[in-house]
């Protein structure tokens, strides 16, 4: 997996980043709950005549305060990573409370085991279901477990109170539909064995949940290594092939297969480069010949364009391959006019040959070492357009293909040329701009 400089995982931050939204949103669906549960006790005292305990209320508002208070801090600096462990502790044992001590109506003394038994233990599974929220698998176990001791540790209290106690376990072999009703029925009825039961599938349902929030970080561990490996490689490859042919490459290497695509191809020279460099330091020609081809590069990708290679002191880019273009002979054109610009900006001079049609494109070489290249008769066409700009005196010098999808209005034609090594001329045309002394 792939490293920072300081040695840390790269996804730390996005983790956290997600723990934290995570957090937040268990906030607000505990705020809805809360809500619910106002709600169902106020419509259970108009609706039913149930009159419940006024702390209730006082209860519930507490812990939407806690809730709204903890929500204010995370991703702050006032943050701890103890917080969200405290803040379901504090939820979960506070609803043990209530069954353990708040009565279930005022003025009778009713046992308190009856309020226990009255609401249950399905209560804290909400609190447990939100704590997967966090992604955290271990604020799900913590909250399973403290769910399970905070529940047993209420019945204890429940109980407490209690001269005798029934169970299931206090039945007699045989008996009858009366005194199962009787049994159940009782205010000593506290049903130990449904305690365990019941705290006992919150357990597994907490240990499934935890292990879902589990898989559920490591998948996203995994997907943002993965980015971070496919950034770095596309970084890497970048310094050595076309950045969109590494990116592509790595997003669908069956992309780079040879295959025949219309594309149009640019072939540049810098004019009069060996005289340029003479009488100048080789770091100094290399320098500025690096400036210049990396604004070059930056100006065919702008047209939708990739340089294909540096030819010494030049470049071949393609329009339409292996990066779609809607417009390549267009884009070739618009492209050759901002080098010419940026020619002039670096003090060079520069040649263009354009042509068009179909080429041959994909990855050739060996397993160990390929390279993405163009070839075909357009090309061959684009490399000689440029040699023969030298003899007509111009800069941009185009076939027929790409002068059919532009306006003459715009076009030089100079007629048939003969290129060195194509058997016939061909129709020639050139942009209305004469090369300078």
């Amino acid at each position: 997996m792939i490293q920072t400089s300081a040695g840390e995982l790269p996804d730390t931050s996005r983790l956290l980043r997600a723990e934290q939204r995570g957090l937040r949103l268990a906030i607000i669906c505990r705020t809805l709950v809360v809500g619910a549960a106002f709600l169902w006790v106020g419509s259970s005292w108009v609706a039913f005549g149930f009159y419940p305990n006024p702390l209730v209320f006082g209860v519930l508002g507490a812990f939407t305060a806690v809730g709204i208070a903890h929500a204010a801090v995370i991703g702050t600096r006032f943050d701890r990573w103890w917080m969200k462990f405290a803040i379901y502790t504090v939820d979960i044992l506070g609803i043990c409370a209530v069954f353990a001590f708040l009565p279930l109506v005022q003025g009778e003394a009713v046992p308190q085991i009856l309020a226990f038994r009255a609401y249950g233990i399905y209560y804290l599974f909400p609190l447990v279901a939100m704590a997967t929220l966090s992604l955290s698998p271990r604020l799900v176990l913590w909250s399973g477990g403290v769910a399970v001791a905070g529940w047993f540790a209420a019945f204890f209290v429940a109980i407490s109170d209690l001269e005798t106690t029934l169970s299931w376990s206090d039945l007699t072999p045989g008996a009858s539909r009366a005194d199962y009703e009787a049994l159940f029925l009782s205010a000593n009825f506290i049903g130990r064995g449904n305690r365990i039961e019941e705290t006992g599938f919150l357990m597994i349902a907490t240990l499934i949940l935890a292990l879902a929030v589990l898989r559920a970080r490591r998948v996203f561990m995994a997907q943002v290594a993965a980015q971070a490996e496919r950034e770095q490689i596309a970084a890497t490859l970048g310094r050595y092939v076309p950045e969109a042919i590494a990116r592509r490459l790595i997003d669908d290497p069956s992309a780079l297969v040879p295959q025949e695509r219309h594309a149009a191809i640019l072939v540049m020279d810098i004019a009069g480069f060996t005289a340029y460099s003479a009488g100048r330091m080789p770091t100094e020609v290399i320098e500025n010949l690096n400036d210049f081809l990396s604004g070059c590069a930056e100006e065919v990708s702008r047209h939708d364009g990739v340089v294909i290679q540096f030819t010494g002191d030049g470049l071949m880019a393609s329009f339409g391959t292996p990066i779609d273009s809607a417009r390549p002979e267009q884009a070739a054109v618009a492209a050759s006019n901002a080098l010419i610009a940026e020619a002039g900006e670096a003090g060079f001079s520069i040649r263009i040959g354009l042509a068009a049609g179909q080429v041959a494109a994909g990855s050739i070489g060996s397993s160990d070492r390929q390279a993405f290249t163009v070839y075909g008769d357009t090309v061959n066409r684009a490399a000689r357009l440029e040699a023969q700009a030298k003899a007509l005196g111009r800069s941009v010098l185009m076939d027929a293909n790409v002068a059919d999808r532009l306006s003459k209005d715009n076009l030089v034609s100079l007629g048939p040329q003969h290129l060195r090594g194509l058997a016939d001329p061909i129709p020639v045309f050139a942009l209305p701009m004469q090369m300078p002394d």
